[in-house]
């Protein structure tokens, strides 16, 4: 019972932390990104298993993150909210070729991050060429390009 009790609470810890961290940690990975999250692997499995590293415990700890797992799935299904909460909503960040400062500042993006999706996506160099940028709920930049006059 005590693995059962560590995963569910490592689990909704690291659900917190990351939810907390916002989309763009999990959508873009550095070798920076890399190393933090095979640190908190390490650290978690410690946590997790805690003196008992027999294969039994290591498959109830498996068993119940992936229980959870489903079992917040389907509550996610049932409630909106929950969802919201969880997963985050799309957001846009860029409006007009003009960026939203506040919400770029919460969702920690920088223009230049806006810049590569366009260049990457849709071949677009500046700001104004842009209609829409929208941060999905995945972390990842949208870009909805201006219609071209002409």
């Amino acid at each position: 019972m005590d693995a059962v009790l560590r995963a569910a609470v490592v689990y909704l810890f690291l659900l917190l932390v990351f939810r907390i961290a916002g989309r763009r940690m999990l959508s873009q990975t550095t070798t920076f990104d890399l190393v933090l999250l095979l640190i908190i692997a390490e650290a978690t499995q410690q946590g997790l298993l805690g003196n008992d590293f027999s294969v039994t415990n290591a498959f109830l700890v498996i068993i119940t993150l992936i229980g959870i797992e489903i079992a917040l799935t389907a509550l996610k299904q049932r409630s909106a909210g929950l969802e919201k909460w969880i997963d985050g909503v799309p957001s846009i960040i860029i409006e007009d070729g003009r960026p939203l400062k506040d919400r770029m500042e919460k969702a920690r993006i920088e223009e230049r991050d806006v810049l590569a999706a366009a260049r990457t996506g849709h071949g677009l160099e500046r700001m104004d060429q842009i209609k829409y940028a929208v941060l999905e709920r995945n972390g990842n930049i949208s870009i909805i390009p201006k219609q071209s006059s002409g």
